[in-house]
């Protein structure tokens, strides 16, 4: 619960970010991506609390708290962008490099250890795939 919810900073700077680029389709199409990708992460939250026996509110809940911390990712995205416009590719790359670290470091090792069924392969291929859709499309 802790990881997810320090790597929803990043990803809130980089929604921020996206937005003061001038272009606000790129800030919609990063907002609408990253807000996708939430959905599992919440769910996988959730689930992870409810084998620890925690009733279906409070594990809602929590799930729900952990996305709280966006907005403020956000606002420090914004801020170090109208601190300095030549910050804004140096903001966007650490965002980008920040959310593939904790991808490369804990997600997928996390998933290949934990599936019982299967492979995680296909659903992270399906992901960057409408990752990319949504790139192409709305960006």
């Amino acid at each position: 619960m802790l990881a997810v919810t320090l790597h929803n900073i990043p990803e809130g700077t980089a929604v921020g970010v996206s937005f003061m680029s001038g272009d606000a389709s790129l800030g919609w199409a990063t907002a609408l991506g990253i807000g996708i990708q939430n959905i599992p992460e919440g769910m996988a939250v959730a689930a992870a609390l409810s084998t620890l026996g925690w009733s279906r509110a409070r594990c809602i809940l929590a799930a729900l708290a952990t996305g709280l911390i966006e907005p403020f990712g956000g606002a420090l995205g914004v801020a170090i962008v109208q601190t300095s416009t030549a910050a804004l590719p140096w903001a966007l790359g650490f965002s980008a490099g920040a959310m593939l670290f904790v991808v490369m470091a804990d997600i997928i090792p996390g998933t290949s250890r934990r599936i019982e069924h299967g492979s995680a392969t296909p659903a992270l291929m399906a992901g960057l795939a409408i990752m990319m859709f949504l790139d192409v499309t709305l960006g």
